[in-house]
């Protein structure tokens, strides 16, 4: 780590701006320097305009910028299709489950276009057209507003559907994942669907690729129920997914044939 007080301050507006990474004991244990550094590091990065401060750190002045979902579907393509055929395998004949919006969802409704026979409910387009033609799916939209930057539908009127049914499994999507906060996204109203689609499931599926664990690029959260899985792929790292085992959550690790290698 830069140990050099200008190449640490680039470091700290860099995490600002992609990970989120900003409070002061955080950044004095990644740095390896004094609580008393850091805060001299953030009042000098406030001062030049790079950072603002807040309580207990700062952030960035630049939010970090969503990808849309069309920019995101090419992403990291064998990593969420590895995830999505471990997340189908979990699927049972007659299930009802609920798919998130997103593109790593959108890899799970591919999978299952051709069976079991099942309900899936969903909030997103991509899910929508790959099961558009399946014989065997019965397909819902919760309906709602909209998002064009995710292809999702969000609102009252999701909520409101939400509210009068229930699921066996929901397979959520994120832009970051933590152990301590849950799903963060860019928007609130997506994290608070997310909330309310976790609470309505019998089983919680977080599925997110390995660059995506412990990332905070935005400030919407959705707290998630004590019981959930993290569905990722088999390149992560544990020194990343020790904080999720240390909460009891179980991590997968899906390879490219959609088995779980984790050894839990």
């Amino acid at each position: 780590m830069p140990r050099d007080s200008k190449l640490r301050r680039e470091a700290i507006v860099q995490l600002a701006t992609t990970t989120g990474l900003t409070g002061v004991d955080e950044l004095s244990a990644h740095f390896g320097v004094t609580a008393s550094t850091i805060r001299r590091d953030l009042a000098q990065l406030e001062r030049a305009g790079a950072l603002a401060r807040t309580y207990g750190g700062a952030m960035a002045i630049v939010a970090h910028p969503e990808a849309s979902l069309r920019q995101r579907v090419g992403e990291e393509f064998e990593a969420k299709r590895a995830i999505a055929r471990w997340a189908a395998r979990q699927i049972g004949v007659g299930e009802t489950v609920l798919l998130d919006a997103g593109s790593t969802t959108g890899a799970l409704a591919n999978e299952l276009r051709n069976g079991p026979e099942l309900t899936v409910v969903t909030t997103g387009m991509t899910a929508l057209q790959e099961l558009a033609a399946s014989d065997v799916v019965t397909v819902e939209c919760l309906g709602g507003v909209l998002r064009p930057k995710s292809q999702g539908f969000i609102g009252p009127l999701a909520e409101a559907a939400l509210e009068r049914r229930t699921f066996d499994r929901v397979f959520l999507g994120a832009d970051g994942v933590t152990a301590d906060d849950g799903i963060c996204e860019a928007d609130i109203r997506q994290t608070r669907l997310k909330e309310l689609m976790a609470r309505r499931a019998d089983h919680v599926y977080v599925l997110v690729h390995a660059a995506k664990i412990g990332r905070r690029p935005f400030h919407a959260w959705a707290p998630l129920p004590p019981k959930w899985t993290l569905v990722t792929d088999a390149s992560a790292v544990e020194e990343d997914l020790e904080p999720f085992r240390a909460k009891g959550i179980r991590v997968v690790l899906a390879d490219e044939t959609g088995n779980d290698v984790s050894g839990g």
